[in-house]
């Protein structure tokens, strides 16, 4: 096939083009700025557009497909050339599931969890030399990419994403795999700008449970109640299978899993993710892991990139970083933190970056969200909300919303740097929480000060 990517640089994009180019397809693709690592990756295979921009003329009745990213608008002229040619085209969800209708396909869904589930139930496979094509959010330790696509294998393992498919497909993307084997880890009211009501936001969940495949079955978290209802509501003709988070302790430092043969000791901590070991288990048993071997693989797991992954560790300190920014993510990684670090005092700095965050209306749904942290930060970009063309947020709104009197708030990245470069962090635990980067914070340069 020759398949053509407009916005190949994205992140989930140059992964399908590497995959499509490891399978034998011809890829050509377009974009108007490439950062690293998808930069380098595209250079390295040969894929990397010679220049940047939009270019008609490589639309051409020689292509099989056309892959729309949601980097590219809706007036794109490589977008407008193939549809005047008549060209077929595909948002990045529905060539996937083009390219795994024959398959099992096993999808992780929810407001928060599933990367780090997928990597859980890939990690697993990977483990036991169980070969699966997938699809995930996060770059995996132990795997080069973060797409894989084959003729030969039975199961396709997609991270279910809620968000739109692309600028001409206003569907969520998980609505268009039609799983066979599902997973929702939880409810949590995100992405506003699209869905701008919680209950609009649910329904996408109600959908995607109808969309499971007759005959299929969905692994649900039945601690959450919004998901609970929406799953036991359902009258799709699918087995509805609960989980819980399991029983575990936490001694000096270290977690324990309580299993059938005794205490587990694993590297990811807190209480969100130990409910997100319970539904990949589940999930990889439905894949023909039993329990045992489960426990052996997942002993193992050191987490999924920027999901609680630790940066720096000292003599009395330790510093992570994590991709939490909605409100229910803050939290529970927070309390997690605490949870695992009790003997220390912990600094949790969080950037609102996204359009939810940033939103005045939206910042009352993190009331409590840092209060597991002796010490609260949090940083936004005036800049950026310039950028996404929204209200400005004051101090006294983001004060306010958090309901913490002691809540140190910057707006200036050299300010927030200076803050955390001047700080003494002996017996302290540092969580840095942020889809962006604080206006320029180097993470490797965090290390100088954990000590």
């Amino acid at each position: 096939m020759n398949v053509h990517f407009i916005a190949i640089g994205g992140a989930a994009m140059h992964n399908l083009a590497i995959a499509l180019h490891n399978k034998g397809y011809q890829v050509t693709g377009s974009d108007d700025e490439i950062f690293d690592p998808s930069k380098s990756r595209l250079e390295h295979k040969g894929l990397l557009p010679k220049a940047f921009g939009w270019f008609p003329e490589k639309i051409t009745t020689d292509l099989d497909a056309v892959v729309l990213g949601m980097h590219a608008k809706a007036d794109n002229p490589e977008l407008l050339k193939a549809q005047e040619l008549g060209l077929k085209i595909y948002s990045y969800p529905e060539f996937l599931y083009e390219q795994s209708k024959h398959k099992t396909r096993v999808v992780i869904g929810g407001s928060h969890g599933k990367t780090t589930i997928t990597s859980m139930i890939l990690h697993v496979m990977n483990y036991h030399d169980i070969d699966v094509d997938f699809m995930v959010g996060a770059q995996l330790e132990g795997f080069d990419v973060m797409v894989k696509l084959t003729e030969d294998n039975d199961f396709i393992v997609l991270e279910g994403d809620e968000y739109l498919s692309s600028p001409i497909d206003r569907r969520p993307k998980f609505h268009l795999y039609q799983p066979n084997i599902a997973l929702l880890s939880g409810i949590a009211w995100d992405h506003i700008n699209v869905f701008p009501t919680y209950e609009n936001y649910v329904e996408q969940f109600k959908i995607f449970v109808d969309s499971i495949v007759k005959g299929g079955s969905i692994t649900y978290n039945a601690e959450d109640e919004a998901l609970k209802g929406v799953v036991e509501a359902s009258e799709n003709t699918i087995r509805k299978l609960p989980y819980y988070t399991p029983k575990y302790t936490v001694e000096d430092g270290e977690t324990l899993l309580e299993t059938p043969e005794g205490p587990l000791p694993i590297e990811v901590f807190g209480k969100h993710n130990l409910n997100n070991v319970a539904g990949a288990k589940w999930i990889c048993q439905h894949m023909g892991v039993d329990e045992d071997d489960f426990y052996e693989a997942i002993a193992t797991f050191k987490g999924a990139s920027k999901r609680l992954e630790k940066i720096a560790v000292g003599k009395s300190s330790v510093a992570y970083k994590d991709f939490a920014h909605s409100p229910s993510k803050v939290s529970a990684t927070t309390t997690a933190m605490k949870e695992q670090y009790h003997d220390k005092s912990v600094v949790a700095c969080l950037e609102l970056h996204t359009y939810s965050s940033l939103n005045a209306e939206f910042l009352k749904e993190y009331k409590g969200a840092l209060d597991a942290a002796d010490e609260a930060v949090v940083f936004y970009s005036p800049h950026a909300v310039k950028i996404k063309q929204l209200e400005e947020v004051t101090h006294q709104q983001i004060a306010e919303a958090f309901e913490r009197d002691d809540l140190i708030i910057y707006t200036d990245p050299e300010a927030f740097k200076d803050y955390l470069f001047s700080q003494d962090f002996s017996n302290k635990a540092l969580l840095l929480m942020s889809s962006g980067n604080y206006g320029g914070l180097d993470f490797n340069a965090v290390k100088s000060i954990i000590k």
